[in-house]
């Protein structure tokens, strides 16, 4: 598949090539642990175990590879597994990363409560200032962590700026682009060295999958990572492989309605007199609303906000909900709503990354907007 296709064309074409037995226009569900060997070490088409290599999750990592603009997919059990998978395959004892001062609860706590006993150590910093990324470095530092837009303060990074302090830092940079989706954001082309996705979210879109993936830029570490993957062992089911590649088809089409609803979401709320604030990159206000408009195609589906009351206020919020439904996770195509202080961020609680116990996150889906809008105004009173 030529990398000089539209993004479009690439999310329902690469790595679904027919299937060469039947003819069917999507790959099947290779629901196998193993394959006939043509005589011993006779490989037909280079798979033994589906732990190794399965068809379908095959055409799912080519199919990442693609539309990240990257040189090696790698799909995963859960976003968190293939983190656990970088992270062992390129720190080492010893070694050091600068993490966001923004970020998922579930990233916090793997290098806080795991990743750390094994002797790496991290320093927290605003990765929205490269400035104080640069400051965090020191002459340990292996990898530099970006999230943007960020969870659940939806903060934006300068990728290409902070991928300059880490190439002069002699560090990686891994970006967790599951906010924006590759449709959205292309972090490799930005600089970046590995991109990262809870394939859960938007790649899924459906909220009937967990996945993870990552996405070298070089086919160097793209093998170390696969070399990992197969050892370690915390690989993509084929079923699992296959919604989500199902998911990928409508991608583009989705983000294009998570966008447009969003946004009208984000103008409601700033209106709103309970509101005290709103969090989203799309309004002019936002401190990284040009690096945003610079770096994405639109501003994604997700909007924080802040309100009158505190914690309690924002609780209330989250149960009087009717079309938003109260849950974790993000990204599908119906809308949630959720209070990160006690739900996905209760893990940060007393950390550099703490979140305001005011703060309430929604995941916009694609229902009707005016649908949308009427229910958030009734639950904020």
């Amino acid at each position: 598949m030529s990398d000089q296709q539209s993004f479009e064309t690439l999310a329902i074409h690469a790595g679904n090539t027919a299937d060469p037995l039947t003819g069917a226009v999507v790959p099947p569900i290779y629901q196998v642990s193993t394959y006939k060997q043509d005589g011993v070490g006779g490989l037909r088409g280079g798979y033994e175990y589906s732990r190794s290599a399965n068809p379908t999750r095959t055409a799912l990592e080519e199919n990442l590879a693609a539309i990240e603009g990257g040189r090696r997919g790698l799909a995963f059990a859960s976003g968190l597994a293939a983190e656990d998978c970088l992270l062992r395959t390129v720190l080492h004892p010893g070694a050091h990363v600068v993490i966001p001062n923004d970020a998922y609860g579930g990233t916090f706590r793997l290098f806080a409560k795991v990743v750390k006993r094994w002797g790496v150590d991290y320093s927290v910093a605003d990765t929205s200032d490269p400035a104080a990324v640069r400051a965090a470095v020191n002459d340990r530092t292996k990898v530099i962590w970006v999230e943007t837009p960020s969870n659940p303060l939806l903060g934006i990074t300068d990728i290409a700026a902070v991928a300059e302090v880490a190439r002069t830092a002699g560090a990686r940079l891994v970006v967790d682009n599951t906010f924006a989706s590759p449709y959205l954001q292309q972090p490799i082309a930005l600089g970046a060295d590995v991109v990262v996705h809870s394939l859960t979210k938007y790649m899924g879109g459906h909220s009937d999958v967990v996945g993870g993936a990552l996405i070298a830029a070089d086919a160097e570490l793209g093998e170390e990572l696969a070399y990992h993957q197969n050892a370690m062992g915390a690989v993509a089911g084929p079923f699992d492989s296959w919604l989500v590649l199902r998911g990928i088809k409508t991608l583009p089409v989705r983000m294009d309605r998570h966008s447009e609803n969003a946004a009208k979401v984000a103008e409601l709320l700033t209106r709103h007199p309970k509101v005290t604030q709103v969090l989203y990159p799309g309004l002019p206000e936002h401190p990284g609303h040009e690096i945003a408009a610079k770096q994405m195609k639109a501003f994604g589906g997700m909007v924080s906000f802040r309100v009158q009351g505190g914690e309690e206020a924002a609780v209330e919020v989250c149960n009087r909900t009717k079309l938003f439904t109260l849950g974790e996770s993000l990204g599908g195509v119906e809308s949630l709503v959720e209070h990160p202080g006690r739900m996905t961020h209760a893990s940060v609680a007393g950390s550099a990354l703490e979140v305001p116990s005011d703060l309430v996150r929604l995941s916009v889906g694609i229902e009707s907007a005016d649908d949308l809008l009427a229910d958030l105004t009734q639950a904020l009173g």
